[in-house]
């Protein structure tokens, strides 16, 4: 796996066998395993840093793992046995930032019965980190450099000043940089946060990474269980756009949906928009990022059969951004999706591969049904039928891709029904 980013996973020793180049080490009850060069240095360049006094910047994308490596440098340094305090700035309401942060004296506002001491107290003599720092507004940008550059603080509504002796560890998704040009963070700060600076690559700019993270999820639910060649593949293929996080969330939800019997993982065991993702290329990424995710967002929107609000809660956005997306491929189609197949919904369509007919093989209460598919997905099938199929019931469905050499066996559902006897069935 990585360090997190590499990812750092908290897990005792590691009880996998692995690729004789992953390597493995184990601090504080923290395992980093990681393949690439890219991990190689990053993980020695924290255990170099993590001894220095410096302030230090690590920047990366969202699911990454900044949080861990900032856990990391505090585990291996002179700290270690002094508090840890961490804080996600963007989580933090404006007005209760400052307060959070430096704390507040009794009667400071309305509802402050009891003095409070803030993070920075809190993490006195050890280290504070602060995630998504780029989200701080500017009045507390200033006071945050001040008490960086050892000057001493009031709490909100004190008049006794506060000095405390913290290391600083600061994490952003955003490019701070970019962001100190437009003026919407402070030059100086910046410059102080940064003493050092760190960044942690995405999941798709070190492809060796995957698998050996994948196996470490994969082992922590099916310790017997182990991916084939085409899952292999198809887990490289796919972008990763929510990183290490992504990553240990679809292996999590492939190895539940596993057969208790199972012993490996094959690619369509995985989710829809993993098996037959697009190839990874060396350049065009940011147009390989939108087009992922166009593809989770019309997936979300088919899974829920067209409704919104249900795909924005499962994606984790607005109903408002999934609308404005939605209308922005609309229009990039010309103004329409897709015709339907039967009570296929457009959305839905977009998922299913025209193929050649093929013989397909249906089983269920001792019955045997020999038809015709009309196209194939990794997420189901749509095919002619004569008799009648039950919708309550489980299907055993059989058929060989083309250039296949061994038949494609799946239990599946009765998804919906058409006119002329189309139907389609859902895997399960």
């Amino acid at each position: 796996m990585s360090l997190s980013a590499a990812r750092l996973l908290p897990t005792p020793a590691l009880q996998m066998s692995v690729n004789s180049s992953t390597e493995r080490r184990l601090v504080n009850g923290t395992t980093a395993v990681f393949r690439s060069e890219p991990m190689r240095k990053l993980v020695t360049m924290v255990e170099r840093l993590a001894r220095h006094e410096a302030a230090v910047l690590i920047s990366g994308e969202t699911g990454s793992g900044k949080e861990m490596i900032g856990r990391t440098i505090h585990n291996q340094s002179l700290r270690c046995s002094k508090p840890f305090v961490d804080v996600n700035c963007a989580a933090l309401p404006e007005h209760l930032v400052e307060s959070e942060l430096f704390g507040y004296e009794k009667g400071a506002f309305s509802g402050a019965e009891l003095t409070k001491p803030g993070l920075f107290e809190l993490a006195d003599q050890g280290t504070l980190f602060l995630d998504e720092v780029g989200e701080l507004d500017g009045r507390v940008q200033a006071k945050l450099l001040r008490v960086l550059d050892g000057t001493a603080y009031y709490r909100l509504g004190g008049s006794n000043k506060v000095s405390v002796n913290v290391r600083v560890v600061a994490a952003t998704n955003r490019d701070l940089e970019q962001d100190v040009q437009s003026g919407k963070f402070r030059r100086d700060l910046y410059h102080r946060l940064a003493q050092f600076e760190l960044r942690v690559p995405a999941l798709r700019e070190r492809p060796q990474d995957i698998i050996p993270i994948a196996e470490f999820f994969l082992h922590q639910h099916c310790p017997t269980a182990k991916f084939t060649s085409d899952a292999a593949e198809a887990l490289e293929a796919y972008q990763w756009p929510g990183n290490v996080r992504e990553l240990k969330n679809v292996i999590l939800r492939t190895a539940i949906d596993l057969e208790p019997e199972a012993n490996e993982v094959c690619a369509w065991h995985l989710p829809g928009v993993i098996y037959g993702a697009p190839a990874p290329t060396t350049s065009g990424t940011s147009g390989n990022l939108e087009e992922v995710e166009k593809q989770l967002i019309l997936q979300a929107t088919s899974e829920n059969e067209g409704n919104q609000l249900k795909a924005a809660q499962k994606l984790g956005i607005s109903v408002r951004t999934l609308r404005r997306k939605l209308n922005k491929y609309k229009q990039e189609d010309g103004g329409t999706l897709a015709p339907c197949l039967g009570k296929l919904g457009t959305f839905q369509q977009r998922y299913f591969r025209v193929i050649k007919k093929l013989p397909i093989l249906l089983r269920y209460d001792n019955e045997e049904i020999q038809t015709q598919t009309l196209n194939v997905s990794s997420g189901g099938v749509a095919l002619r039928y004569s008799a009648h199929l039950p919708h309550d019931a489980l299907l055993e469905v059989s058929f060989t891709l083309e250039g296949a050499k061994a038949p494609i066996t799946a239990k599946a559902k009765l998804a919906w029904t058409g006119p002329e006897g189309v139907a389609g069935l859902t895997f399960v």
